[in-house]
């Protein structure tokens, strides 16, 4: 086949118009915003005017200081801030103890573990079949905890976590517990606010929605700053509102704002298109020797998991690869581990059978016919493996 076909965009995503239209006109303006002559505050108008399109795709009012958005070199980063930023904010005299789920994006387990390892109780909250185990959550409730970190949208899955419940639960309970959201699958997919999610924190990334790599921000309520509850990670010339030193890429960030701002105006256009994707996808797989892991509760249409007959993923990986089709085995950011993925078997599979699932994710750009060639790719692919195998 000659044909190139992205599936992959859990991963990344390509470039929209609006986002290349900013680049183009961003390039222009080449003051640091954080300069005092007029090349610079022309650079901070550009600035400022992206934070308002990310703010207003979540849902708030820029002008009403609700909070603040705090750019970053990543989502990872904007999740490290967040949480080593609290953590470590200030000695904690009621509870040194944190909860998350055993499913979290590698930007936080990893985050977990550090801080297990120095000194913090992590509790992991099961997420089988994508559903949290809410009996859990209530044990776990029982002794004070100090932060919360659970994502929107599971990266692999896409399985839809009750967040603003599980929030809401945590704060009626301890009110000066942190909350903090990774909300980077489903910023601008599923609606939500901050208010609605219960969080203090959120974290995005820009190249989720077809803006470029190298961008993330962090959303952070304005009272956890009042009360100096979270410090900066990176010290230096103070940008950022002092929360993260460094000067800002602002090509990125001014397509991140653009991109951010289109698709806020054609959401509803953008959301029935892969709706209906999903379901042809899901009809058109279903006729093949493959295993759709299909999410318990409410699920983010644009990902799907398959488990493949004891076929290696890296196997067809490389299989539809050579038919110029792109999808992944999981998470980008661990594909080089060799490890099953955590977040599978989680979500219950088996440790042979997370090592033989693949992800396709879907966006504003793909196509039946696209999905229609991925099909004939994994028929013809499946029945010759099996054959070798």
């Amino acid at each position: 086949m000659s044909m190139s076909i992205y599936l992959d965009n859990s991963a990344t995503t390509p470039l929209s118009e609006a986002a290349k239209e900013a680049l183009r006109s961003a390039i222009e303006c080449y003051g640091n915003p954080s300069s005092l002559h007029s090349a610079g505050q022309s650079a901070e108008k550009l600035l400022e005017a992206a934070r308002e399109q990310v703010l207003l795709g979540l849902g708030l009012r820029p002008r009403q200081k609700d909070g603040v958005l705090v750019f970053t070199g990543s989502g990872t980063e904007a999740t490290a801030l967040a949480l080593l930023g609290t953590a470590y904010a200030k000695k904690r005299r009621e509870s040194n103890r944190i909860l998350t789920t055993d499913s979290e994006h590698p930007s936080v387990s990893r985050v977990m573990d550090r801080l297990s390892e120095n000194g913090f109780e992590v509790i992991r909250l099961s997420t089988k079949k994508g559903i949290i185990d809410q009996a859990e959550l209530e044990k776990a409730l029982e002794k004070p905890i100090f932060l919360a970190s659970f994502m929107l949208v599971n990266n692999e899955t896409g399985a839809i976590y009750p967040v603003g419940e599980m929030f809401r639960a945590i704060k009626a309970k301890y009110p000066d517990a942190i909350t903090h959201c990774d909300a980077v699958q489903g910023f601008m997919k599923t609606p939500f606010t901050p208010g609605t999610l219960c969080a203090d924190l959120i974290t995005v990334s820009a190249h989720k929605l077809h803006a470029p790599k190298g961008v993330g921000a962090l959303y952070i309520d304005a009272k956890l700053i009042k009360a100096k509850k979270i410090i900066p990670v990176l010290d230096g010339g103070g940008q950022e509102g002092g929360l993260r030193s460094g000067t800002e890429n602002m090509l990125g960030i001014v397509a991140f704002g653009a991109s951010v701002a289109e698709l806020r105006q054609n959401k509803s256009e953008i959301s029935a298109h892969v709706e209906a994707l999903r379901a042809y996808a899901d009809e058109k797989l279903s006729s093949l020797d493959l295993r759709i892991n299909r999410v318990g509760g409410n699920a983010l249409p644009y990902i799907i998991n398959i488990t493949l007959p004891d076929i290696k993923s890296e196997t067809m990986l490389h299989a539809l690869s050579a038919d110029g089709i792109f999808v992944s085995s999981g998470s980008a950011c661990s594909s080089h581990s060799h490890h099953p993925s955590e977040s599978l078997v989680a979500f219950g599979l088996s440790p042979h059978e997370a090592d033989c699932s693949l992800r396709i994710s879907l966006s504003r750009y793909n196509t039946t016919e696209e999905i229609d060639a991925l099909c004939a790719s994994l028929q013809k692919n499946i029945a010759r493996l099996v054959k070798i195998r």
